[in-house]
């Protein structure tokens, strides 16, 4: 009995600490509990407070007086140290003005800043509604398929087209096999091979046709274009594909009775969409109307722009749609700088129309187009509008097979081109006589 009361005291006070110990950063309150119901209704709860205490409580307060710190920063120590502010120095004057480290006037203040402002179309851009947005900015009625002077080439056999199908299979076997020693080259290897391996093939007619040598190659030549349409300026400028000039040009191919056809007919257009989307805006621009050739280069006359789409990355490369419509803004902007040069920049209908073609591939897929340009009044949608004929999505073959296909120990698909497709080329090189046949 003792001994339960001794530790009686004990126990309880071993109690009374858990309790502590479990109630500890608990706030209790001694007395009444709050009241759970709703509000008595008072003055205060019903009218809200009297004004003196209204206006009490909305006085504003003085503000008291900031005192200033200064920053301290590590610009004694000349290295960052943490917890310390970067210094911030003033601009260094130089004493002289260097070109390359120089932040330049403002837009505004530059000479040939213009209030309007002026859509550029450069070998960057893609269009969203691809060959619509660019017949809708060009003023241009398109035709499927090839005219009719590029297909009474192809149909002509004494032409020789056909005794190129051997040739042709040894430059894609050459592309895509033989001029590396990698397994599979990349598209940025073979695309521009085949290309230079197809236009050799093509300047062996010029044994047969002693015309076609009076063909001249320009890369990295820049192209300039402005025109009005619908109150919105307009210019395609930069550099651009490749281009293939002659010293006569490419006869029209369109009719009279054919342009004066294109009247009636109606420009479509993508409301609520803009005609102006994804080209580039910009305030400071010249109005420059330049073929990038000097005068009295020989090889004045455009004629074929080929367009190279040789990117690895699927995304970085141009879809057949949006590679169309570059095709087409940029064989119009060599013909109408070229109109501006021989007819002034006065708007009107041309007694001559002229012709540029242009051709885009990615190393298997082409597209062929044939562009005449019959007038350069495009303000309007009325009166005569220009000419296109697109021959899209021909495969030259289907692949080119590295690496033997092999399923369950058999050879599916051994290596070498498959699916060869030799009217590609034939359309290849019908482009390449045209003008001159």
């Amino acid at each position: 009995m003792a001994v339960a009361m001794a530790a009686g005291p004990v126990a309880l006070r071993r109690a009374g600490a858990a309790a502590r110990v479990l109630t500890r950063g608990i706030l209790t309150r001694a007395g009444r509990p709050r009241h759970r119901g709703p509000l008595p209704r008072t003055p205060w709860t019903t009218r809200g407070p009297p004004p003196e205490v209204l206006a009490r409580m909305v006085e504003r307060r003085p503000v008291r007086k900031q005192v200033e710190l200064d920053t301290i920063t590590c610009a004694g120590r000349q290295y960052h140290i943490p917890g310390l502010a970067w210094p911030r120095f003033p601009p260094w004057d130089r004493g002289w003005h260097d070109p390359w480290h120089s932040l330049g006037p403002r837009y505004e203040e530059m000479p040939l800043y213009k209030e309007r402002g002026c859509y550029i179309c450069h070998q960057g851009v893609r269009m969203l509604e691809g060959v619509r947005q660019a017949q809708w900015l060009t003023k241009t009625k398109l035709v499927e398929g090839l005219p009719l002077s590029v297909q009474s080439i192809l149909d002509n056999p004494a032409h020789g087209l056909q005794e190129h199908e051997e040739r042709v299979k040894d430059a894609i076997s050459h592309a895509r096999f033989w001029d590396t020693r990698e397994v599979a080259p990349k598209r940025d290897r073979f695309c521009p091979v085949l290309f230079e391996d197809l236009i050799h093939l093509c300047r062996l007619m010029s044994r047969k046709y002693p015309a076609l040598s009076k063909r001249m190659l320009a890369r990295n030549y820049r192209i300039a274009a402005t025109w009005e349409r619908e109150s919105v300026l307009l210019q395609v400028r930069g550099l651009n594909g490749i281009l293939m000039n002659s010293m006569a040009p490419i006869p029209p191919v369109a009719s009279k009775e054919e342009i004066l056809a294109t009247k009636e007919h109606v420009l479509e257009t993508f409301h609520p969409i803009l005609p102006t989307i994804d080209l580039q805006e910009v305030n400071v621009y010249k109005e420059l109307n330049d073929t990038g050739f000097r005068d009295g280069y020989p090889y004045s006359h455009p004629h074929t722009l080929f367009f190279l789409e040789s990117a690895i990355i699927c995304p970085d490369r141009f879809r057949p749609e949006q590679l169309r419509a570059k095709m087409l803004m940029f064989a119009f902007g060599n013909a109408l700088a070229k109109a501006k040069a021989l007819y002034g920049n006065d708007p009107k209908v041309l007694e001559q129309p002229i012709v540029v073609q242009s051709i885009g591939t990615d190393g298997q897929l082409f597209q062929f187009m044939v562009f005449q340009l019959n007038t350069t009044d495009l303000v309007s949608n009325d009166g005569i509008k220009n000419l296109v004929w697109i021959d899209s999505d021909q495969k030259l073959y289907e692949t080119a097979q590295c690496v033997p296909k092999i399923k369950k120990r058999v050879v599916v698909k051994p290596v070498g081109i498959h699916g060869f497709q030799p009217d590609t080329f034939k359309k290849f090189l019908a482009l390449y006589l045209h003008g001159t046949v």
